[in-house]
C-alpha cells in the first residue's frame, strides 16, 4: 500500500502498566506520530520509544492517541499528539522496580486498595510445644484458678508468635508469668529460643 511506504521508522509500544509492542512501523514526526495498525490500543500516557539508525534513541508520551477509522482507502490507524521526553524523563519512566517481600503478611501496595486475605501459620515445632506446655499445666497444675491463668498465658504466647512476627520481650515476659516447674520451664526455654 502507498501509506505502507511513509511509515519508514519502527517503533516500541510502551504501556503504563508495562507491558511492550515491539517492531511496529511508523512515521515519527516531531509532535506527531502515525501508525497504520487497528489491533494495537493506544492510549494517554503510553510511551513511544524509537531507536534509530545511528544508534541513539528517543521516547515520546502520547498526549492524544488519536485513532481514526478505515476511510476509503485510508487504513485505521493512530495520528498520535505526542511530546517527545528528554533523557532523564524518559528514563524515569520506563523504569522497571523489582521488589522482593518476604515475611508473614509482608505486602506492596502501590496505587491499590489492599484487598488480600493473610494466613500465617506457626512452625509445627511451637506448635508442637504449645501444645505440650498446655498439656503439662493441666497435669500439674492442680488449682483451677492458677491453671486457667496459666492457660491464657498459653493463649497470650500462641496469639504472639500468630501474629506473624512475634516479639521477643512479650514472649519472654510472658514465659516468666507461667509456673517455673521442671517441664513447663523448660518448653519456655524453647520457645524463647526460637525467636533468636
Amino acid at each position: 500500500m502507498v501509506f505502507d511506504r511513509l511509515l519508514t521508522d519502527t517503533v516500541t509500544l510502551i504501556k503504563r502498566d508495562g507491558t511492550t509492542v515491539d517492531d511496529i512501523k511508523a512515521s515519527v514526526q516531531s509532535k506527531n506520530i502515525f501508525i497504520m495498525r487497528n489491533d494495537l490500543l493506544i492510549e494517554t500516557g503510553d510511551l513511544v520509544q524509537r531507536k534509530m539508525s545511528n544508534g541513539g534513541e528517543e521516547t515520546y508520551e502520547v498526549i492524544d492517541p488519536g485513532f481514526h477509522e478505515k476511510l476509503h482507502s485510508i487504513p485505521a490507524g493512530y495520528q498520535m499528539v505526542v511530546r517527545k521526553m528528554g533523557i532523564p524523563e524518559a528514563k524515569s519512566a520506563i523504569q522497571s522496580v523489582t521488589f522482593n517481600v518476604t515475611g508473614n503478611n509482608a505486602r506492596i501496595n502501590q496505587n491499590s486498595v489492599d484487598q488480600s486475605i493473610n494466613v500465617v501459620q506457626m512452625s509445627a515445632d511451637v506448635a508442637d510445644n504449645l501444645k505440650a506446655l498446655r498439656n503439662e499445666i493441666i497435669r500439674t497444675i492442680e488449682e483451677e484458678s492458677k491453671r486457667a491463668e496459666a492457660l491464657e498465658v498459653v493463649d497470650a504466647i500462641e496469639q504472639e508468635f500468630k501474629s506473624g512476627s512475634p516479639k521477643r520481650s512479650v514472649v519472654g515476659a510472658l514465659v516468666h508469668g507461667l509456673p517455673a516447674t521442671g517441664a513447663i520451664a523448660s518448653i519456655g526455654s524453647f520457645l524463647l529460643s526460637c525467636l533468636e
